[in-house]
């Protein structure tokens, strides 16, 4: 006779286990305890064999009859119930790992072991999990160039088309993980070229009038601020490098004696090593702030513990207290003051690039800056570490 809602319900639990059938191999097994679990008899190929169903009432009755048409249905067709579920359980398991988020999270971390900058690692974690969040949950294989599209034109409204251009970048890298890894079959951002819109691209401030630049030095000088952001202020100035490069600067990277620092890749923007010729007054700074302490690494670090960097913002809030706005002035644009002053000045262009790690799409030029230019270039650093000196002390 088959069961109903109200008999089940109706069963209490005895000494030992029982069984209330309900046809077509399936029955309720309630025990001593009172739990009461859907099981299933079923015959492949001459032995009788076990499949579960789950427990009452989490499985209603309706339920378990489904599952044990489902496999009376996998029987009929000469396969094994049992076997069926694990493989059914496999493939769950499996489409759970395909979300967007968990390839995502296996590029972040392959990118991590990769050893990619900090500030790069930042904005790759900053995309996947705040811009890419309505992603995260869907099946990798099911999204498509559509949603992805809505997505980037969402970010791109917003004013940040260059953010909305490298989103798109960092989910075609994810794609291509998911493509190379069996969980998807193509990369939906391949049909967005064009999609959006360009770049607008804007330069960083910079001054590159020589009589101004002379005065932003002397207020500089000026500066009552921390000493050590004025100073690696001037470092960067003299070294021609990027603000992040000197926020990293440490010890072992210098040599004095051969008055070079090295910067190691995986802190330039190029990702490869890039030796800086020191001039006697970029040497003088280093040895200024040399700290012979155990366990203090940094030669300009932080005000609150010296064993922190200097904050992102710290050589541009410097900059806005001395009177100068994000329109007149930037770190960053350091490097530009010196490759206008010394370009028009007549130094050699090459030079210059080099000394600015500039990487030159020939191979063969490149290979010949990086092995020939250095004797000129330590002479370049010293002239220009000389106009410094020149710029701040003239009044024109």
């Amino acid at each position: 006779m088959a069961l109903s809602d109200l008999k089940i319900r109706k069963a209490k639990s005895r000494e030992k286990p029982y069984k209330l059938a309900d046809g077509g191999g399936l029955y309720l097994l309630v025990k001593p305890n009172g739990s009461k679990f859907w099981k299933q008899k079923y015959r492949y190929q001459g032995t009788e064999r076990m499949l579960s169903h789950g427990r009452y009432p989490d499985v209603s009755l309706a339920q378990a009859r489904i599952k044990r048409d489902e496999a009376r249905t996998v029987l009929a067709k000469g396969g094994d119930p049992s076997v069926q579920k694990r493989l059914d359980q496999i493939e769950a398991e499996t489409q759970a790992r395909n979300t967007f988020l968990l390839v995502a999270e296996e590029y972040l971390q392959m990118s991590y072991e990769r050893e990619l900058a900090d500030a790069t690692m930042r904005k790759k974690i900053w995309q996947v999990h705040t811009l890419a969040a309505p992603l995260h949950h869907r099946q990798i294989k099911d999204i498509t160039s559509a949603e992805i599209l809505h997505l980037l034109k969402k970010v791109e409204r917003s004013g940040r088309r260059e953010t909305a251009k490298k989103l798109r970048g960092t989910i075609s890298a994810i794609f291509r993980l998911a493509i190379v890894t069996l969980r998807a079959d193509n990369d939906p951002t391949q049909a967005l070229k064009g999609a959006l819109l360009p770049v607008k691209t804007t330069h960083r401030a910079a001054i590159t009038d020589e009589k101004l630049f002379g005065q932003f030095l002397r207020d500089l000088d000026d500066y009552t601020g921390a000493g050590v952001i004025k100073n690696a202020i001037l470092f960067q100035i003299l070294t021609m490098v990027r603000p992040g490069e000197v926020r990293g600067a440490k010890q072992q990277e210098f040599d004095l004696e051969a008055r070079k620092w090295t910067i190691p890749a995986e802190r330039t923007k190029m990702r490869r090593d890039h030796i800086v010729p020191l001039s006697d007054q970029a040497l003088e700074l280093v040895q200024t702030h040399w700290i012979d302490v155990e366990g203090v690494e940094l030669i300009f670090p932080s005000i609150s513990s010296n064993r922190k960097w200097l904050s992102e913002n710290a050589f541009n809030s410097a900059i806005r207290r001395m009177g100068y706005s994000k329109t007149e002035v930037t770190a960053h644009g350091f490097r530009a003051t010196a490759s206008t002053i010394l370009n028009e000045r007549g130094f050699d262009a090459d030079v210059i690039e080099a000394a600015l790690a500039h990487q030159d799409k020939n191979t063969i030029r490149r290979t010949y800056n990086r092995t020939t230019y250095w004797d000129k270039r330590t002479i370049l650093m010293q002239d220009w570490a000389d106009l410094v000196d020149e710029f701040r002390a003239s009044s024109f």
